[in-house]
């Protein structure tokens, strides 16, 4: 017969791959994982102790395995709490049994110590597994920031029966590899007939069901988000699916994403797309992966390498079935019954509906009207929308929900948890700007232009910045490109990512942290020039990614030569907009400040957003072309390229100076 793989005989068996790896392990065979083989004999003995507690019948229905007892299920471990000193007498009072056990067991791991001396946590920990328990410690000298930190994780407890969940997907790989193409080939492959005629509503995640089993996959920018959320402490991918192209083969990207999946400690199944393109090479890719550490299947390793084609849709349904296998042998559980806890997965500032959030639930059931606090801010549920872009009152592990009712926008990757109430939620959420406002050291003024002779001069060992962006991808992207910028002089640290425009706000965490302002895609409200100036912030706007790092690159190198300065001449507000044979759509504007020049160059901002940036197509009065618009007169615009200028548009016109 030859040795089989675990997870092969399993399936033959209708019983899971945990069961066999438990069953084996008992005997004392070493069963490191699912793709392990096993030998005949083994095989047999296996045969004989599951396969007659399963129903030919059955064998035949994948979709139904049979539950069959598990001869290797422990019971479960009692959680034990320890407060004040942590002592033989302590830790025998709490497991209930007397204190010459608990001495014996510290003899045998070579400790001589009396009942009252200090025990260390580790060491207790392995005496409490010794009894079947499980050590929880409460140290009543913790700090007052670790106390407040316990009060908010633990404000809900999660005491309740856990029940199997939905394992929360990733897919990473390099640009241009095929992760887009890949997800919506999965969306679309698995929406039911009776859904088919929906509308998907993005949201950052979403769910997919495979022969009855549910999969979540997050809709993320790949690993620069993946990051992004493991950096603030969120652990919400449970697979990572690592996409490399086969007529590519391994790009600099790829080993990034492949190193940060290994650095989270989730298991990795390798996508190998494009099969069908030219030149494509699955070997290779193969071989270049088992240099770093991830040896295929078919080669003696466990990593499993599944062929597919994105644009064909072929091999999709054996890579769900991988997914579905190894979530299995994860045996991913949460409490059902208790407050909601999870993490915002993205986040914007929506014009018709205000802040809007996805969280994916981790633990319990999150519900309309339910209070929450997430990061720094807090609110009440009043609306939530599923990834199918229905209204759903209850959402439980491991599922993705779009949530109305916050109160501002909070950061992707932080922590989101039900509280008790109102109140309790503000204060948490109060607690924590002040915690972040007590980071900020107010030193001297920093701007790109002076940065190198600070750097040599020893007066600055870090730059840190402060990201506006159009959408939160936009600023984690930003985020990610420039903290890469880091060398051993210098740190480059982000310490504020936000959506929107630059506020006033921005400005004075910026003046209190030293900081230089990054607006991508974004600009600086009235009040927020003004208070730029006064207190001395260096903004700097871009629309292009790889601008922004090269000005910080040649900053921080010394070679930033400013040669031109942006000079704002004024500023117009579009009240209404005419249809023009030939020439478009034209704003009929409101000159609010300054002037505007025919020759200027203009962007349009909506609500304090680019839209567009170029050359101005005309400029009017009534029906004359005029050279230049004064403030408080009225005008018509037209732009060369752009035909999409709207009522409530603000147009900004600017000229770039000479510095002498």
């Amino acid at each position: 017969m030859g040795k089989v793989r675990v997870y092969e005989l399993a399936k033959s068996l209708g019983i899971t791959s945990k069961q066999i790896i438990d069953y084996l392990s008992e005997l004392g065979v070493d069963i490191s994982s699912h793709m392990s083989t096993i030998d005949d004999d083994a095989v047999e003995l296996l045969k004989e102790a599951f396969a007659p507690e399963v129903s030919t019948d059955l064998l035949e229905l994948e979709e139904e395995p049979v539950k069959v007892k598990n001869p290797s299920k422990k019971k479960k471990k009692k959680t034990i709490d320890i407060k004040g000193a942590l002592n033989a007498a302590s830790l025998a009072k709490s497991l209930d049994i007397p204190v010459p056990e608990i001495l014996k067991k510290l003899m045998d791991l070579g400790f001589m110590l009396s009942q009252n001396a200090e025990i260390d946590p580790e060491v207790a920990a392995l005496i409490c597994d010794e009894f079947d328990a499980k050590l929880k410690l409460k140290d009543q000298d913790q700090t007052e920031e670790a106390n407040e930190e316990l009060e908010e994780l633990e404000i809900d407890g999660y005491d309740a029966p856990e029940v199997p969940r939905a394992p929360v997907v990733t897919i990473m790989g390099h640009v241009d590899h095929g992760k887009t193409t890949l997800l919506d080939r999965i969306r679309h492959a698995n929406v039911a007939a009776s859904e088919a005629g929906g509308i998907t509503q993005h949201i950052g995640a979403y769910q997919v069901d495979v022969k009855g089993k549910k999969i979540v996959f997050l809709d993320t920018p790949g690993h620069e988000a993946f990051t992004s959320m493991r950096a603030r402490g969120a652990q919400v991918t449970d697979i990572a699916i690592l996409v490399v192209a086969a007529n590519d083969g391994v790009m600099p990207q790829t080993i990034e994403a492949l190193n940060h999946a290994k650095a989270a400690k989730v298991p990795i199944i390798v996508a190998v797309n494009k099969i069908d393109a030219s030149g494509a090479n699955p070997d290779h890719v193969k071989q270049q992966l088992a240099e770093h550490g991830l040896l295929p299947e078919d080669w003696g390793g466990d990593t499993i390498f599944v062929p597919v084609s994105a644009l064909r849709g072929e091999g999709i349904t054996e890579l769900l079935d991988m997914i579905v296998l190894v979530s299995e042998m994860l045996e991913l559980k949460a409490p059902v019954e208790c407050p909601a806890k999870g993490t915002i997965i993205e986040a914007k500032l929506d014009k018709g509906r205000g802040p809007v959030a996805t969280v994916l639930v981790e633990k319990g059931t999150l519900k309309v009207g339910d209070c929450v606090v997430a990061g720094s801010v807090s609110g009440r549920i009043r609306a939530m929308v599923n990834d199918k872009g229905q209204n759903i009152k209850i959402a439980g592990p491991s599922t993705p929900v779009e949530v109305l009712g916050i109160t501002d926008v909070p950061q992707a990757g932080d922590p989101f948890q039900v509280t008790e109430d109102d109140r309790t939620a503000r204060e948490i959420a109060a607690k924590r700007i002040d915690k972040e406002r007590e980071k900020q050291q107010n030193i001297a003024k920093i701007s790109l232009d002076d940065l190198f002779a600070q750097i040599k001069s020893s007066e600055i060992k870090e730059l840190k910045l402060l990201i506006k962006a159009d959408v939160q991808g936009s600023a984690e992207a930003v985020k990610q490109s420039l903290e890469k910028l880091s060398n051993q002089e210098v740190k480059v640290v982000a310490i504020h990512t936000g959506v929107g425009a630059i506020s006033e706000s921005d400005i004075m965490l910026a003046s209190a942290s030293n900081a230089i302002i990054i607006g991508f895609n974004v600009r600086p409200d009235s009040i927020a020039k003004k208070a730029a100036e006064r207190e001395y912030v260096d903004i700097r706007l871009y629309r292009i990614i790889y601008d922004a790092v090269d000005d910080i690159e040649k900053a921080l190198k010394g070679m930033l030569e400013p040669k031109y300065k942006e000079e704002i001449l004024g500023h117009a507000e579009v009240r209404t907009v005419f249809k023009v044979p030939k020439a478009g759509n034209i704003g009929g504007c409101y000159v609010t400040d300054g002037k505007i020049l025919r020759i200027a160059k203009a962007r349009i901002l909506r609500d304090n957003i680019v839209i567009y940036e170029g050359e101005l197509g005309s400029l009017k009065r009534f029906k004359d072309d005029v050279r230049e618009v004064a403030s408080g007169f009225e005008c018509g615009i037209g732009f060369e390229k752009f035909n999409d200028i709207k009522e409530g548009d603000v147009i900004e016109a600017y000229q770039m100076t000479k510095i002498e």
